[in-house]
């Protein structure tokens, strides 16, 4: 069930408490009903938070590499994770998405390639491993952007899944390996 039906149904239960609220009071001040249903109404988006509970990242300082142009590109990253996770849940266009997917990919891109730089001008020592990681999650990537083209939406939660996993994964983990050896090297 999208986020974009559940806030429908949400929005659904409102309206019918509204009305019984309405001809509650009808009836009388003195009937127990409506004041029953406004204490529900309150209740309402306490729920419906609880029930669409956030999928968003947020940047932790944990995070952090200890380069600063890295970790903004990092913050970029989980930014434009979240436009494309948004694009997702709520569905408001496939123009909307395939932009967020098709700029996700590319600053992903863009990143890796930095990334390697730094390691590559460093001499960093496991500059191939981290390479091969970089390009086997680039093509997984793009298997999920074929995946995309021939089924449309509902391919996009396992690309978000697994792009929120991977991206988190290596930051804290081969990512953190690098940045003391690239910080001896001058590189922040």
């Amino acid at each position: 069930m999208t986020k974009r039906f559940n806030a429908l149904i949400f929005a659904a239960a409102i309206g019918l408490i509204i009305v019984a609220i309405g001809l509650g009071f009808l009836i009388g001040l003195n009937n127990p009903i409506p004041w029953i249903l406004i204490i529900a109404l309150i209740l309402i988006p306490v729920a419906y938070k609880k029930f669409n509970a956030n999928s968003e990242i947020v940047w932790k300082d944990e995070y952090s590499v200890g380069i600063e142009v890295l970790d903004n590109d990092h913050k970029k990253l989980i930014y434009l994770l979240n436009q494309f996770q948004t694009a997702y849940d709520y569905y408001t266009d496939a123009e909307f998405e395939r932009q967020a997917l098709e700029e996700l990919v590319a600053y992903t891109r863009f990143h890796f390639e930095r990334e390697e730089g730094f390691m590559k001008q460093s001499g960093y020592p496991d500059f191939e491993n981290h390479k091969k990681q970089h390009e086997s999650m680039i093509l997984q990537v793009e298997s999920f952007v074929e995946k995309y083209k021939r089924e449309g939406h509902e391919s996009l939660n396992e690309v978000s899944q697994f792009l929120t996993n991977w991206l988190l994964n290596h930051i804290n983990g081969t990512d953190k390996l690098y940045s003391k050896h690239l910080i001896e090297k001058g590189i922040q």
